[in-house]
């Protein structure tokens, strides 16, 4: 997380800083009007700035993810970047906007304008901006509105997945529309100065992404087709197995790693935990899917044998290797997913660190039950099933009551976010050191 809050403050402080060499925030004279117009300009530049590196991140670059330690954590910049975005925006608006409204209200009074005389002579570049400052900012009243929505809808956990996906890829083209504002209506001078070549640059990187988005191409290399060759139902825990046979191609995956895969162009892909070890042998992919939402509660009726998937990925950096010879692993509900996967490559490939597994869950079936004891048997991983109503919920004091050299140990948390956050904290409280707490964020909205 820490990396995420400093990637965010540097993508913020480096355009203003850059933004204060070439004018100021104090105009001397100062008064609301002088201040608005330096404010328009920078709320504007911070506003494409983010917009430009959220359009990157996007593309889902793979060379990025080791840094953020997982596509999950760049998601939750790339979140944090869309609603930095909502607020420079808006405060953009309502400083060019809502003035032409108070004055019209008569809550402010427009200065007199000077008489323009012959004035200097503008250069081709310069005279032809200004000649399109009246379209330019019709086009960003118009993609502020729109982009407002979206981002919004956005952040609305029960708008579908299957409408987000759709109606986000939108903002790649109110983003275009926004890099011909940001062009125009950019303070001329500005762009012989350090802030209008980092504005250039983040504006044509941006244009390519949001193109490549709008082409559908993002992650068109990781994509590889399969098949799907078996699938096994569990009612009683809305738990769904299936198994996927990958075409030559898939280059395997780490355990931990997650994969989006697309049964439905209408649905597009979706991202699912891979609870298997890779076997170039079989080439099988397994997935254990439980119906949380509007698209996985579905799943169960519209997957058949023998159907196509297209798969996109691997991703993520939740692979659990570090240098402590002791780990304590945190599956709750799904979560347990990664671990599975990280169980049967330890059959295989034993690494000789000592494993506590803790599995909260609500409800577990016999079939599920003695999978998982299989699993943990060939692992010689040390399991905690703890069912809530029989053996109470998890927290961080009960696990260091079971595992007293938790100090030397790394923890490896998937599950509820709030579970996650809750038990971090309180082991950083008691002197964990924090870059031994590993927690991935499967939540990309």
């Amino acid at each position: 997380m820490k990396k995420i809050k400093y990637a965010l403050l540097i993508i913020l402080l480096v355009p203003t800083g850059l933004w204060l060499l070439a004018d100021t925030l104090l105009p001397d004279p100062f008064s609301y009007f002088s201040f608005r117009r330096v404010f328009v300009q920078y709320s504007g530049v911070i506003a494409i700035t983010v917009m430009s590196v959220a359009m990157l991140l996007a593309l889902r670059p793979k060379w990025i993810e080791p840094y953020f330690n997982g596509l999950d954590k760049m998601y939750r910049l790339h979140k944090w970047l869309g609603i930095s975005a909502l607020v420079f925006a808006v405060s953009h608006w309502w400083f060019a906007k809502g003035t032409k409204w108070m004055v019209g209200w008569g809550w402010l009074e427009r200065p007199e304008r000077r008489p323009r005389g012959n004035g200097p002579d503008l250069g081709f570049w310069e005279g032809l901006f200004r000649s399109q400052r009246g379209l330019a900012e019709t086009i960003g009243e118009w993609a502020f509105y729109a982009a407002a929505l979206l981002i919004v809808l956005a952040l609305i956990k029960r708008f579908p997945y299957r409408w987000f996906a759709k109606t986000h890829t939108l903002l790649a083209a109110t983003y275009l529309l926004f890099v011909f504002h940001a062009i125009i209506l950019l303070n001329f001078d500005y762009w012989s100065q350090p802030i209008g070549w980092l504005t250039a640059v983040l504006l044509a990187s941006g244009t390519f992404s949001a193109i490549w988005v709008l082409l559908g191409r993002v992650g068109a290399k990781r994509k590889v087709n399969g098949e799907i060759t078996s699938l096994e139902h569990h009612e009683d825990m809305r738990l769904m197995e299936v198994t996927v046979k990958m075409d030559e191609g898939w280059p395997g995956h780490k355990a931990g790693q997650f994969a989006f895969a697309m049964s439905d162009k209408k649905e597009g892909p979706h991202p699912y935990t891979i609870a298997s070890a890779w076997d170039p042998d079989t080439r099988l992919i397994r997935f254990v899917i439980k119906a949380l939402g509007d698209h996985t509660s579905r799943l169960s009726e519209r997957l058949t044998i023998g159907m196509p998937i297209t798969m996109e990925g691997p991703y993520g950096e939740f692979d659990f290797n570090d240098e402590q010879q002791r780990q304590i692993w945190v599956g709750a509900g799904i979560g347990m997913t990664p671990f599975i996967a990280r169980m049967k490559r330890l059959a295989d490939q034993p690494d000789g660190k000592v494993i506590d597994f803790f599995h909260p869950t609500m409800h577990i079936n016999d079939t599920i039950k003695d999978k998982l004891s299989a699993d943990v048997e060939a692992s010689k991983v040390n399991l905690h099933l703890l069912i809530d109503e029989k053996d109470g919920l998890l927290d961080a004091e009960r696990i260091r009551e079971t595992v007293p050299d938790w100090r030397i140990a790394s923890i490896w948390f998937c599950g509820p976010p709030a579970l996650g956050e809750a038990i971090r904290k309180d082991f950083i409280k008691h002197g964990f050191r924090p870059e031994q707490f590993h927690q991935e964020l499967f939540k990309l909205r």
